[in-house]
């Protein structure tokens, strides 16, 4: 893959899973705690999964963690410049990781979440909704991604989903482990 690619987060992230799952006034976001450098585990309790914006909004991130945490501060701001509009800051942010030339090269997804609103934010620019209310993004994102929307299906609870979806990654993704944050809005 290009280094271009890479850069805006079309490369697929090794080394964490992250789901949010959204059923009616609830929703659940959850992440894996393995840090990997190589075939590694360098620390097997990080925490990928956390609130933010006054505790009103649950954020999770696949990729390098000081990249993360750079796009946590900044969308912090924008929540702060916003009101807590999740999805007005989510796109404002989003223009500035694809246009700035600082940001641009952060290497990161993300999921985050509010009352109302999922969405998974990429380098390219996308702010998106996921169809169903599951979004799941990290190397072993689509092994949860499957599990959550087939235990949908005859499970309402947004947290049983989200946990037996990280259960089902960490036992087929060796970049995921079972060491779950979970986060509720």
């Amino acid at each position: 893959m290009s280094n271009s690619a890479a850069s805006h987060g079309l490369e697929q992230w090794h080394g964490t899973t992250i789901i949010g799952v959204k059923r009616g006034d609830r929703t659940v976001l959850a992440g894996d705690g393995q840090v990997s450098m190589g075939n590694t585990v360098m620390k097997p309790n990080a925490k990928k999964v956390r609130r933010i914006g006054d505790g009103k909004v649950v954020a999770g991130f696949a990729g390098a963690t000081a990249d993360a945490f750079t796009l946590f501060e900044r969308l912090e701001r924008k929540l702060d410049q916003y009101s807590g509009q999740l999805m007005r800051a989510a796109v404002e942010l989003a223009k500035d990781w694809r246009t700035d030339k600082y940001l641009r090269n952060l290497e990161a997804l993300m999921i985050v979440a509010d009352k109302d609103t999922l969405l998974v934010l990429t380098g390219n620019g996308d702010v998106l909704e996921p169809e169903g209310g599951i979004a799941a993004i990290g190397s072993g994102g689509n092994y949860a991604l499957a599990a959550a929307r087939a235990l949908s299906d005859y499970e309402t609870d947004p947290e049983k989903i989200a946990r037996r979806a990280m259960a089902v990654a960490a036992e087929v993704c060796v970049f995921t482990n079972d060491q779950v944050t979970l986060e509720t809005v």
